[in-house]
């Protein structure tokens, strides 16, 4: 029970911090205005109405590495070849993703994909049991 609890919560964090750094790195490349405050939201629903499309996606691409992470990390480490955990972690942040839809305006595209992208914990967990099994 508590390898399963570890892999949850270990993979929750992966994916955590794998989102993290990709975004950072679109922040990097994709930088606010100069002089715009990262910590007011305002500033960010301004820049998402006006940002270029690269710097947006850098956020999908987060999604996508970190689904993938997650599902990959909590099924190595559940290590019973169980799909709840990496599901758990996909519905964990697909629901902060929707929140952050919501409270930030996002084109539909970004919508679409950014829901669809979750749906690759599932790709890590297939992974995670390629290398475990075989």
């Amino acid at each position: 029970m508590v390898r399963k609890i570890l892999a949850v919560l270990a993979g929750l964090v992966a994916t955590a911090l794998v989102v993290g750094l990709v975004e950072q790195l679109g922040h990097y490349v994709y930088p606010l205005p100069s002089g715009a405050d990262p910590n007011d939201p305002e500033t960010f629903k301004k820049y998402a109405e006006s940002a270029p499309f690269m710097a947006i996606f850098f956020v999908i691409l987060a999604y996508a590495a970190g689904a993938f992470t997650g599902g990959f990390v909590s099924t190595k480490i559940a290590n019973d070849g169980k799909k709840i955990y990496a599901l758990i972690i996909g519905a964990v942040f697909l629901l902060i993703s929707v929140y952050m839809m919501v409270i930030i305006p996002s084109p539909i595209w970004f919508w679409i994909l950014g829901i669809a992208s979750w749906g690759l914990v599932l790709v890590g967990y297939r992974l995670a049991l390629k290398n475990n099994y075989n």
